[in-house]
């Protein structure tokens, strides 16, 4: 095989699609379906609770396309981080959907379920074997924070999948895994470079958005050759750019020429982007560097506690002025009404003024408004709702200085209200794991449904 075509339909499964696009890319005859489902992009609450940051709906609707496209053109659909976060809940819920979508087709497959969630037992083993280490900056793990964990996964790299390919499945249902490892699996099990084709899987988990204009909700095709790649966006709005590309080539990492993966890091030093016609990029150049062992990555969440939040409009120019300090006034006034009740968290976001970067913001000049949003985490959901009532009725009513108007500061766009968000995580894992094994960690188990 001289050339490998690789369809990536959406940015992440549930993201949707143009159907136009997707035919256009069955038109140039991919050899493999892949798409990314997952992320940490949208915080800690999806991993800790098990739910999916998608709608069940909208996966649906892709798969239906996915599963009739593979299972007629008989190549493989590999998903990764299935479900979202890519625990076992998560790739439980995928799995449910894959099955409906092929009752609902009328047709069967063989299907591969590869998990990534660790065991605590196994990781405070590991960590006392000196085996764990933090990944950037964050503290050294401790065996309470393993046990504290509500859900715990290990990003797995395309060594599963191969594995899960070479058992002939036709859908393939991965847990955590590294973005790019859905792409690079068949490629690298037929023979292509383990370079370039983590780094076309780089590119290709984000669909579109590697496009210009971008999407997340557009499909782009990859070909992969022994020395390089191309990358063409499928939609006639959109093109591939060498500023396009290169730039998403960086997306999300801190160092513009060492991207680092499982097992090793992308060395983008002698990389070559280069504008073809018709919209397409090639990419050339790119090394695989591997570490002396092999690392994975770890991703762990546990609960915070409670949530209630409040927003909150201003519009009075004398308020706004001295928001900061009735702010500090409204906290102290809460602290003293609460003294016996210490496990709490209250903030007060401020948009308008410092709502996004908060201390580092370079402008912090205020708008003419603000929105103002009271965000209390307790212990319980009662000591939550309790905080932010109280915090909003008194910021509602303080007197400052120069105050024209005793009718309310405050301007509510929504009643009730306060909002009884409920639980919320935080990450409390974030480390690297050493691994003799790259799939000792990532149980397969193979099932062919039934009509």
């Amino acid at each position: 095989m001289e050339v490998l075509r690789i369809l990536s339909p959406t940015a992440i499964l549930g993201y949707g699609f143009p159907v136009s696009s997707f035919k256009a890319g069955l038109d140039r005859e991919p050899h493999v379906i892949a798409v990314d489902a997952g992320s940490t992009d949208p915080g800690p609450f999806y991993l800790g609770s098990g739910q999916s940051f998608t709608q069940r709906s909208a996966v649906m609707r892709d798969l239906e396309y996915m599963v009739a496209a593979v299972l007629e053109r008989n190549i493989p659909l590999i998903i990764g981080s299935a479900g979202g976060s890519g625990a076992k809940p998560h790739v439980d819920w995928n799995v449910s959907i894959v099955e409906n979508v092929l009752r609902k087709l009328k047709l069967t497959a063989k299907i591969a379920v590869i998990y990534s969630d660790i065991d605590q037992k196994f990781l405070i083993e590991q960590l006392k074997l000196g085996r764990v280490r933090p990944l950037g900056p964050v503290k050294e793990l401790a065996e309470e924070e393993i046990l504290k964990s509500t859900n715990l996964v290990a990003q797995m790299g395309q060594e599963p999948i191969i594995e899960a390919l070479r058992q002939g499945a036709q859908i393939i249902i991965a847990g955590r895994a590294y973005d790019p490892s859905v792409f690079a699996a068949l490629p690298v099990l037929k023979g292509f470079d383990l370079a370039l084709s983590l780094h076309l899987g780089k590119i290709l988990e984000c669909a579109a958005i590697a496009a210009d204009p971008g999407s997340g909700s557009d499909c782009v095709f990859g070909y992969l050759a022994k020395d390089h790649f191309v990358l063409e966006a499928l939609n006639p709005e959109r093109q591939c750019t060498r500023l396009s590309v290169a730039a998403h080539t960086l997306y999300e990492k801190s160092d513009p020429y060492s991207l680092p993966g499982p097992g090793g890091s992308l060395n983008l030093r002698k990389t070559v982007f280069q504008e073809l016609p018709g919209g397409k990029v090639k990419v050339s150049g790119t090394a695989f560097i591997p570490t002396e062992k092999y690392f994975v990555k770890l991703e762990g969440a546990a609960l915070s506690g409670y949530s209630t939040i409040c927003v909150a409009g201003v519009r009075d120019p004398v308020m706004i002025e001295q928001v900061d300090s009735i702010i500090l006034e409204v906290k102290k006034r809460v602290a003293d009404n609460f003294k016996d009740m210490a496990d709490y968290h209250l903030h007060v976001r401020c948009y308008g003024k410092n709502g996004v970067m908060g201390a580092l913001e370079p402008f912090p000049n205020p708008a003419h408004e603000l929105c103002l949003i009271i965000d209390v985490v307790a212990s319980t959901q009662d000591v939550a709702d309790t905080i932010c009532s109280f915090t909003r009725s008194t910021l509602l009513h303080y007197g400052y200085p120069n105050r024209k108007s005793t009718a309310g500061n405050l301007a509510f766009p929504y009643s009730p209200s306060d909002i009884s968000v409920g639980a919320v995580y935080r990450f409390n894992i974030y480390h690297l794991l050493e691994v003799d094994n790259p799939t000792s960690l990532f149980p397969l188990y193979i099932r062919r449904t039934t009509l």
